[in-house]
């Protein structure tokens, strides 16, 4: 399986600003809307809860019959502590998996030295010069009722 962590901070608290053992290269893999939209619409929520999966012997089939699954971890701050709202992580297996690596990847960048400026400038305590340099995020335009098969 192969992760989709859309938030800059939270792949940061994760690859520890790309400082963990085997880690050290932090990469930004852009993909399709087309792809992330797919792999939205076959996600399956990572964990059972009750009263969006009728019982979790049914959830577990659609977990394993799934090739993506979604589970939302606490979004971060630039110190990498946890903030009260969720970000996505989207997981992909089998068919989204390979469709990832062969059709959905557009660039690929290297943003280990961004990570380290940003990284460098929080521990200096500039954290106004730090925000500057984070990557612009916005929030994902899903029509309504898109995520209701995976939300919490």
């Amino acid at each position: 399986m192969t992760w989709i962590k859309p938030s800059f901070l939270w792949m940061m608290y994760r690859c520890g600003w790309g400082s963990k053992d085997g880690q050290e290269t932090v990469l930004a893999i852009e993909i399709s809307r087309e792809g992330f939209a797919w792999a939205l619409e076959h996600a399956c929520l990572a964990h059972y809860e009750p009263g969006l999966h009728s019982d979790r012997a049914t959830w577990k089939r659609q977990l394993k019959l799934s090739p993506a699954r979604v589970q939302w971890d606490p979004e971060r701050d630039l110190h990498l502590q946890a903030l009260p709202h969720r970000s996505l992580q989207l997981g992909l297996t089998g068919e989204a998996a390979r469709r990832y690596a062969d059709e959905w990847t557009v660039p690929i960048t290297d943003i280990t030295p961004l990570a380290r400026a940003i990284q460098d400038h929080v521990r200096d305590g500039d954290l106004t010069a730090a925000r500057r340099l984070l990557p612009e995020e916005h929030s994902y335009p899903v029509p309504e009722g898109g995520l209701d098969h995976v939300r919490r």
